[in-house]
């Protein structure tokens, strides 16, 4: 039995910092660094986009050894080398003048992005409180999402001050000189890692990798995960295809951040008053109710505006809350002893998923229907993921196997 760990509210606080940074800096950089990057170096939306979709890659590809590193007690090296990496990516993309050079640099910060975004996170919570991890790790969450909120409007007004280029050695600043030592300095003293007895019979794990539930879980983590990797990347040019002021291109992004917090705020105070599987069932369907009203959206006249603070409304509610469902459905609907194990055998089919989705939505963008053909598809995409996860839910015992 796991001795209950007491949390330390200034571990949980700074790490909260970190990833509101390495969120907003990276991750929802590229959909403001997309126009201006496409039009300097005479690059196709696919071209473009494919960038991003690398830097998704490399992350997943990096989960498991990046897992096995923080097991083995190397979280502070982890995060801090994560930072580090980070930065230089972002200080190499000021000098980007080709294509080979643009992807050169999104792998890096992808690498970058493997050690210090939410996986690393809440692996580093897990270790060191693990009878009492949920709650920490929504509260990381509430700051995490507030990045789009923060750092969106803070980027697109160094990018009018300064130019694409410089407004990038800010945020390559705040990686060297405030995550990094963070990371350094907060994480010393990791747990050991635990040992396990060499009399322990062998898990069957493979059985669990086998079962339908495990398989449902899987399409639909992988499937949701896709869908809301996709639209960020893309989102600053959706808006703009759709004749939106300037304004409303910024907001939009910025308000489905706060709202994502909203959502988490929600689960944390309500979460032991609420039936676990039907909320469970119930948040993933408010991506595609989102995506359908962000379609609806230019055919609305006078009520276009409406529909996407509605779309901001539901869409962010829903992605805020999703983080929380996607990380808990192998552990509530399959097993929750080997959850780790599972969860990581899930690392590449997520790595793909995020890595294609962005590319598939800028490669089905034309000039004519700009994304209408690639939010249908990323509608139709998340509707079967929650399918999976409604029937994964009806095939599961009730309380799954340890």
């Amino acid at each position: 039995m796991l001795k209950r760990s007491a949390q330390s509210p200034s571990l949980i606080g700074w790490l909260s910092l970190t990833q509101l940074i390495s969120w907003g800096s990276v991750f929802y950089l590229f959909a403001l660094l997309l126009e201006p990057v496409e039009r300097e170096l005479g690059l196709s939306r696919a071209d473009a986009s494919l960038a991003f979709s690398l830097a998704l890659l490399a992350e997943g590809l990096l989960a498991w050894p990046v897992g096995r590193l923080i097991d083995r007690g190397h979280e502070r090296l982890v995060m801090t080398l994560g930072s580090l990496v980070v930065a230089l990516g972002l200080a190499l993309h000021t000098q980007v003048d080709s294509l080979a050079g643009y992807y050169g640099v999104w792998i890096l910060l992808g690498v970058g992005l493997a050690g210090t975004l939410y996986p690393p996170a809440f692996a580093v919570v897990i270790r060191r409180y693990p009878n009492d991890f949920r709650r920490a790790i929504i509260v990381i969450t509430f700051l995490g999402g507030l990045a789009s909120t923060v750092f969106m409007p803070l980027i697109a007004w160094l990018m009018s001050l300064l130019g694409w280029r410089l407004a990038l050695w800010p945020l390559a600043a705040l990686h060297l000189l405030v995550c990094a030592p963070i990371h350094a300095t907060v994480l010393r003293k990791a747990p050991p890692p635990l040992k396990t007895s060499a009399h322990a019979p062998r898990a069957p794990l493979h059985r669990h990798l086998l079962s339908a539930p495990y398989l449902l879980v899987g399409l639909f983590i992988v499937l949701l995960m896709g869908v809301t990797a996709a639209l960020p990347a893309h989102m600053v040019s959706l808006l703009r295809s759709y004749g939106l002021s300037e304004t409303w291109v910024i907001a939009v992004p910025a308000a489905v951040g706060l709202l994502q917090v909203g959502g988490r705020a929600l689960l944390f105070f309500f979460e032991h008053h609420l039936n676990l599987h039907q909320v469970n069932r119930l948040i993933p369907c408010l991506i595609p109710t989102g995506l359908l009203i962000l379609l609806l959206a230019p055919w609305a006249g006078t009520l276009q505006i409406t529909l996407v603070v509605l779309f901001v409304a539901v869409y962010g509610m829903g992605n805020g809350m999703l983080t929380i469902v996607k990380g808990t459905a192998v552990a509530e609907y399959v097993n929750r002893e080997q959850a780790a194990s599972l969860n990581g055998a899930l690392g590449l089919p997520m790595a793909l998923g995020r890595a294609a989705a962005p590319w598939l939505l800028g490669l089905m963008w034309t000039p004519e229907a700009a994304y209408s053909s690639g939010l249908w598809l990323m509608l139709g995409l998340s509707v079967l993921g929650v399918l999976a996860l409604v029937l994964a839910q009806r095939l599961a015992a009730p309380h799954p196997s340890p």
